[in-house]
């Protein structure tokens, strides 16, 4: 917990405001997900997952596959950082994804 005083870091009562700290570490445990939409085709979401996760064609066509018959699928796993960048490609060509910590 932080505790803010000052100007602005006061209650009504005088008292120090406290602030619940959520500052994620760019290391922390996340994963990336995939959902399906009716606007890609397959050769666009094929080739956004090479281009982010430099896979292979069998691998990023599995993932899509994945997403379109449950309607999610699991991309990457690995630290907070390297989520958001391979999220930031998904998005590029406007994918619905979702990055879970």
């Amino acid at each position: 917990m932080i505790t803010l005083t000052g100007v602005f870091g006061q209650t009504a009562e005088n008292q120090p405001l406290e602030i619940e700290d959520t500052t994620t570490d760019t290391q922390t445990p996340a994963r990336v997900i995939l959902f399906n939409d009716d606007w890609h085709t397959f050769d666009e979401v094929i080739g956004q997952l090479i281009k982010a996760l430099g896979c292979g064609t069998d691998k990023a066509s599995a993932i899509a596959l994945e997403a379109h018959t449950k309607g999610r699928a699991l991309v990457f796993e690995g630290t907070l950082k390297d989520c958001l960048r391979i999220n930031s490609v998904l998005e590029e060509i406007g994918l619905i994804t979702q990055i879970e910590i």
